[in-house]
């Protein structure tokens, strides 16, 4: 199968000239390893990966050894041996070499208890999200839309013929089911089985794992909603405690993500309860027992899923400056996303339809009016038309919001 450029190129050949050590993480089966061992500026970079018994325990065994092969090395599955991270970081402050270590792994290392050396100074962080829209229909090669939105507020009045699918929401982004397979169902039951029963358990000690599977299946069926850990530990039956390092193992292991609330306060922000998404709209699909989209009451929270990661892959792998966040005053006003990046944010609400009221615009003017630095307010849409809608308020199809 021909290799698909992913966004993340860029910005981490660029790290690769700055940094000594590069890591890149994101849930399994996003294309990680596919990445380093196909993105042309990789292919002469010496592979190992940790997923291959011989590598990890001469890694284990001798870590210093291993890490001093050559001058660059790329270690895929990284966290699968903790052992090696004190010597990266010794290597590093002897010989800070650009681009000596390039990382990866299916666990934010960071995170992670029995990893207690974090690198900092030494490393920079990506993330590889599920592939995004711009990827699959090939467009890496194209500035995002929002990018150069962000910069004019400049639109173009034209009609497109291409909206979002349901199917679209229900594949999802991970590449063995967006790229090759036709029976997603199997392929995200053997997902769901792996993760539980062998990256889990290298994460933490689950001993019973029902509880925890009812957990992740009630995120699924919240996905987009403002978390309260006390609601979601009563209904899969959990305490709070037990619920909260349920939930901080689902984001260690990057299958659940969080948005903060965009509020006036910078450091209020990390006060506030966050929003949370499935990584992948077509996992949180599947774990939510959904097949079809039609006449199905959650659509719009799986369309919401869907911009979501879409948002996250763009931010992280094209605009690096740029924040993702949700605006929220309780009880009367909402909106979906704000991107916040320079002093200016732009918000955008998600409509999986071609239509909506008047009412359902509430929050966007009501953000717009009360929010200085707002230069945008986006409606995204499921249509054809890009549309002035007034001042400052745009209808924009999310096809091309995500392009």
């Amino acid at each position: 199968m021909t290799y698909i450029p992913r966004d993340l190129g860029n910005i981490v050949q660029k790290a690769l000239r700055e940094m000594p050590v590069v890591v890149i993480t994101g849930m399994r089966q996003t294309g990680k390893s596919t990445f380093l061992l196909n993105e042309p500026f990789l292919k002469k970079r010496p592979y190992f990966s940790f997923d291959e018994f011989v590598y990890l325990e001469s890694a284990k065994k001798q870590p210093e050894f291993f890490l001093t092969q050559g001058e660059l090395i790329t270690i895929d599955e990284a966290q699968k041996c903790p052992e090696i991270f004190p010597v990266i970081k010794k290597i590093v402050d002897k010989d800070r070499t650009p681009g000596r270590f390039l990382l990866s792994g299916s666990a934010n290392f960071l995170l992670l208890k029995h990893i207690t050396e974090s690198l900092a100074g030494r490393a920079v962080y990506f993330n590889m999200s599920p592939m995004s829209r711009r990827e699959l229909n090939l467009k890496t090669e194209e500035e995002p839309f929002l990018i150069k939105f962000f910069k004019t507020q400049e639109i173009d009045k034209v009609s497109v013929s291409e909206t979002l699918k349901d199917e679209d929401v229900i594949i999802g982004g991970l590449p063995p089911v967006a790229l090759v397979l036709s029976d997603r169902k199997i392929w995200f039951k053997g997902y769901e089985q792996t993760y539980l029963e062998r990256d889990l358990r290298q994460l933490s000690q689950i001993v019973n794992l029902i509880p925890f599977r009812h957990l992740l299946g009630l995120l699924a069926l919240r996905t987009g909603t403002i978390l309260s850990l006390s609601e979601l530990a009563r209904d899969a039956k959990l305490s709070v405690a037990t619920a909260s390092r349920y939930l901080s193992l689902l984001e260690a292991s990057f299958i659940v993500r969080r948005i903060q609330p965009y509020l006036k306060s910078r450091s209020s922000r990390l006060i506030k309860s966050p929003k949370t998404y499935i990584s992948d709209s077509g996992l949180a699909c599947y774990l939510a027992g959904v097949d079809s989209l039609e006449r199905e009451p959650l659509r719009g929270a799986f369309f919401e899923n869907y911009v979501a990661q879409n948002l996250l892959s763009i931010i992280e792998s094209r605009w690096q400056e740029a924040r993702l966040y949700y605006w929220h005053i309780q009880g009367r006003y909402e909106v979906d996303f704000v991107i916040e990046a320079q002093n200016k944010c732009i918000a955008i609400e998600v409509k999986a339809g071609e239509k909506w009221e008047e009412r359902e615009l509430a929050g966007l003017k009501s953000f717009l009016n009360n929010t200085e630095n707002c230069i945008a307010g986006i409606v995204g849409y499921n249509g054809n038309n890009i549309v002035k809608l007034g001042k400052k308020l745009s209808a924009i199809p999310l096809s091309v919001l995500l392009s």
